[in-house]
């Protein structure tokens, strides 16, 4: 679990994973996609992944070149653990869910009411 974690480390890993999981893409298509990311952290996240053996990065020959990133078989397979990830967060409880929890009780939006 901790190799898994590791690859995925660091802010954004998961939405270039994400990216990918669609098809492969050239860095400005991942740059388009996610435009909030910089150029500087895009580039350390796909060095990371490829270290990771999760991304691969396809390099055409020809002026100006190609490069295309595409998620190798071993990356592919982190698709359900994302999907387990967002199901996870989409169902966590709120912090009105938790102190229900923890009192035992229901709240009521009208607690004029008793």
């Amino acid at each position: 679990m901790e190799i898994a974690l590791a690859a995925l480390h660091g802010r954004w890993t998961t939405l270039v994973v994400r990216e990918l999981l669609r098809g492969d893409r050239s860095y400005s298509e991942l740059s388009a996609a996610l435009p909030t990311l910089s150029d500087k952290v895009l580039s350390e996240r796909l060095a990371q992944l490829g270290q990771a053996g999760v991304v691969e990065r396809d390099r055409r020959p020809g002026w100006p070149p190609r490069v295309r990133y595409a998620l190798t078989p071993h990356g592919y397979r982190l698709g359900p653990v994302l999907q387990a990830l967002w199901d996870w967060g989409t169902e966590a409880p709120t912090r009105e869910d938790e102190a229900e929890i923890r009192c035992g009780t229901v709240l009521s939006d009208d607690r004029s009411r008793k």
